[in-house]
């Protein structure tokens, strides 16, 4: 295992500019945004112009990409933009694509069949299509999570242990999904606070990466944290570093 960090941690700063802080911050890996909405990177962006969405990903300061996020408005063209991303991602090395899976009430084939479309453009390029657990969405709880993962072949799990904590009276399991995790999310919560700062949570992240570990689990474990109101998000972030490395 490693850690990683999200350009989702510095969503105000453009891209150059975040990676630059998180390389003074000694993070050496990277999980890229390429959001519809308030993304460093647009997926419309990508898929008109491929040439210029590698070049600004060029300078990435010495830090390693190992994800890409994605998330698009379901358009006739997703499919398009999910392709042009999984090019991108197969250009920088990247082989961990996280997309959300669809909301509450969304038919259940349904899902299948949209998630084993993205899993076939995917691996066609040799990237892989880890679906973030969510609440409100179909990957809030784990068993449903499993369920998607066992109907589609090569599907794997973005485990954000926040929605199994937050708005829960006790912490939800997660052990069904683990031997499908390929990616995870980390910041602290309470069940009454989606984010607090570091320390000041539920998350017990020495428990979580002995779990990952008896699943044989060797990927990120990415710092996920948006600024919050009033705090030190360099410090923040810097926090969270020196906790997941004194853990691996």
């Amino acid at each position: 295992m490693f850690v990683c960090v999200s350009t989702e941690c510095l969503p105000d700063m453009p891209l150059a500019a975040a990676m630059e802080r998180l390389s003074e911050l000694e993070f050496t890996a990277v999980e890229l945004d390429v959001h519809e909405h308030g993304g460093h990177l647009k997926p419309a962006q990508v898929a008109a112009n491929p040439e210029a969405a590698i070049a600004e990903c060029s300078d990435l300061q010495r830090l390693r990409p190992v994800a890409v996020s994605f998330a698009a408005a379901e358009t006739p063209e997703v499919y398009d933009h999910f392709s042009a991303c999984c090019r991108l991602a197969k250009s920088l090395g990247v082989v961990t694509m996280v997309v959300e899976s669809s909301e509450l009430g969304t038919p259940f084939n349904g899902e299948i069949e949209r998630l084993r479309k993205l899993v076939a453009i995917a691996s066609g390029l040799g990237v892989v299509v880890a679906v973030k657990t969510s609440a409100g969405r179909m990957t809030q709880d784990a068993e449903t999570t499993a369920s998607l993962c066992r109907n589609v072949p090569g599907l794997g799990v973005a485990l954000d242990p926040s929605h199994f904590i937050y708005d829960h009276k006790k912490i939800a399991s997660w052990e069904p999904i683990l031997k499908y995790v390929c990616h995870v999310h980390l910041r602290d919560t309470k069940p009454d606070a989606f984010q607090v700062r570091v320390g000041q949570g539920d998350v017990e992240y020495g428990k979580l990466v002995a779990q990952l570990e008896r699943v044989g689990y060797k990927r990120a474990l990415c710092a996920h944290m948006p600024p919050m109101e009033g705090v030190d998000q360099v410090a923040e972030l810097r926090k969270m570093r020196l906790l997941l490395e004194s853990l691996l």
